[in-house]
């Protein structure tokens, strides 16, 4: 009986995440979660009527951004740089998404170099007035979606410097 409860205790907690991060006519674009046990999530409408991020806990969305509306897909930017091969052409592949409200550009990264094998997710907070940036790392075992669609599909404009 303890593991049943065990089970279903589980599977309510994926389905509160969905629900609360993902509405039924969205799609995952993008998540993961932090250390700190919050999670981030890009979403956009499966008819591409919006795009939106979320950010919270699993039992309260802190921030989400912007308005659900046609006009979203102007408030991001999408940039990246890929440079193929193996460690020996020190390969690249870096993503961004940046949007900016009240001040504050959030900068969503997903990047990966070769040498040394190393990937990392996050979004660094930067206040504009200040110019004080907060990395929030985000753990890769958690990473979801990516962001490398929005190269060709045409649905935010693409940036011509990467914006790290």
């Amino acid at each position: 009986m303890r593991i049943i409860c065990s089970i279903a205790f589980v599977l309510l907690s994926a389905t509160s995440f969905a629900q609360s991060f993902l509405l039924k006519n969205e799609e995952l674009v993008f998540s993961f979660s932090t250390a700190r046990g919050k999670q981030l999530v890009l979403a956009k409408d499966r008819e591409n009527k919006y795009m939106v991020y979320r950010f919270g806990t699993n039992d309260k969305i802190e921030f989400e951004f912007p308005e659900k509306n046609k006009l979203s897909w102007t408030l991001f930017t999408y940039s990246f740089y890929l440079r193929g091969g193996a460690a020996s052409n020190e390969g690249e592949d870096l993503n961004y998404i940046s949007f900016t409200s009240n001040d504050i550009k959030y900068t969503i990264y997903d990047t990966y170099y070769a040498v040394g094998n190393t990937a990392s997710i996050g979004v660094k907070i930067t206040d504009l007035k200040t110019k004080r940036t907060t990395d929030i790392k985000g753990i890769n075992n958690t990473r979801k979606g990516t962001m490398v669609d929005f190269r060709d599909n045409h649905l935010l404009k693409i940036a011509d410097d990467l914006d790290e």
